[in-house]
């Protein structure tokens, strides 16, 4: 394997491990890498892999970590979540399963709205609390990096608290956060039928604050009936694009507005949902090499019907992805590895396609496919070890796995995740 650029001294080697790679281009179903038994780090970064006994003579270790002959693999890549917000919308998943609608519900003060009166309420600080928990579960299932997303503020200020929130939670734990602004999430009360004013609100004085402070990573939006249409999410992706942000899209969830060829249109890094996509969906976003990222919490929670279409993503080659949606409304889940799951028997998606989507996969959705979500030479030092005789374990049984190791950036953070 690659032995070029070997630093004089490797602060980490990791030896008698079975690598699941999953670099694109790797044989077998997880990348793995047959011709390898050990990894190097150096500064954070992957150094070298290759077989120990074949390890350079000239290269010093500080350290070596026995894997005992336990899989190692990228640290899992959570590529869609909502996890920072305030309250909780329990009380009202116990009003629906006593036969409330959902409109009932909205008209009492509840569904988003409650959750944004609760978010508008607290502060960066307590944003920051709340989110905390959420995101220290994923981390002890092996997550390294996460993506998460405003979109419960609904006005300048709290869209920048939440993204300040988001940007604090990676600055203090050790797990990679990237930053999504979605200012274009729902319409707030304030703008009641004055969807087209809210959007210019988004364009004109949202978007450019949050990436003026630098606390946006890439933009979304949210296409649906429930949401924008496609003209309106079009002003918000040419703001984005002039502001040199990537965007992302909510597309296909509910019904069909074409949001998935208006995302590959402008190459958005991900098209997310995606229940009804079409035949044209998926060739645009083939060509765009835009990733599908498939979140099977929300088709449970929401007890849809209507999968999305696994064989025609497979047919045009889209990339797919697997991810929580961790949200307080339709998706309140923070375990990556129960969507693993939840992607295998409600999507009949394979093992290696749902664990390719909460890595390499993952990566491309959030555009960072050159710095992690693979085991190769020069990527960050992501590991997650696992104790089991085939990876498929991993999607087949859930509650029964953890990780015995992670590193992030070649840096071993302590399993409890206090």
């Amino acid at each position: 394997m690659d032995h070029q650029g070997i630093p004089q001294a490797w602060d980490t080697l990791v030896v008698n491990a079975r690598l699941a790679t999953f670099a694109p281009g790797r044989a077998g179903d997880y990348g793995t890498a047959d011709d390898a038994d050990a990894l190097a780090i150096a500064g954070g970064r992957i150094a070298w892999i290759g077989r120990v006994a074949e390890r350079p003579a000239r290269a010093r270790v500080a350290a070596t970590i026995d894997a005992g002959g336990q899989w190692v693999m990228p640290g899992l890549i959570d590529c869609h979540t909502h996890l920072v917000y305030a309250g909780s919308r329990a009380r009202e998943f116990a009003l629906r399963l006593k036969g409330a609608s959902y409109e009932e519900i909205s008209r009492a003060g509840g569904g988003i709205a409650s959750t944004v009166r609760a978010t508008r309420e607290a502060g960066t600080a307590a944003l920051f609390e709340q989110a905390r928990p959420r995101l220290k579960a994923l981390m002890r299932e092996g997550v390294t990096t996460v993506e998460i997303k405003s979109g419960y503020g609904l006005d300048r200020d709290t869209e920048l608290a939440m993204l300040r929130a988001a940007r604090r939670l990676g600055e203090t734990e050790a797990v990679t956060v990237r930053a999504t602004f979605l200012g274009a999430h729902a319409l707030p009360p304030e703008y009641a039928g004055r969807a087209d004013a809210y959007i210019d609100h988004v364009c004109d004085e949202m978007l450019p604050a949050a990436a003026a402070a630098g606390l946006a990573d890439a933009v979304d939006a949210f296409c649906e009936n429930i949401g924008f249409d496609a003209g309106q999410v079009e002003r918000v992706f040419k703001a984005a694009t002039a502001l040199g942000l990537p965007v992302k899209l909510h597309a296909e969830q509910l019904s069909n507005l074409g949001g998935s060829e208006l995302a590959a249109r402008f190459g958005a890094l991900s098209a997310d949902h995606l229940e009804h996509l079409d035949e044209a969906g998926a060739r645009a976003l083939a060509a765009a090499g835009t990733v599908a990222v498939l979140l099977p919490g929300a088709y449970y929670f929401l007890r849809d019907t209507h999968t999305p279409p696994i064989a025609l993503l497979r047919q045009h080659g889209v990339p797919m992805a697997v991810a929580t949606d961790c949200n307080p409304g339709t998706s309140p889940f923070a375990s990556l590895l129960l969507m693993l799951n939840m992607a295998c028997t409600l999507f009949r998606m394979t093992p290696a396609e749902a664990l390719n989507g909460v890595t390499y996969a993952a990566a491309r959705a959030l555009g960072m496919a050159d710095r992690v979500g693979s085991l190769e030479v020069g990527k960050q030092a992501d590991l997650a070890f696992w104790p089991v005789a085939d990876l498929a374990e991993l999607c087949y049984s859930y509650g029964t796995h953890a990780p015995t190791r992670v590193l992030h950036a070649g840096i071993e953070r302590g399993l409890e995740v206090e």
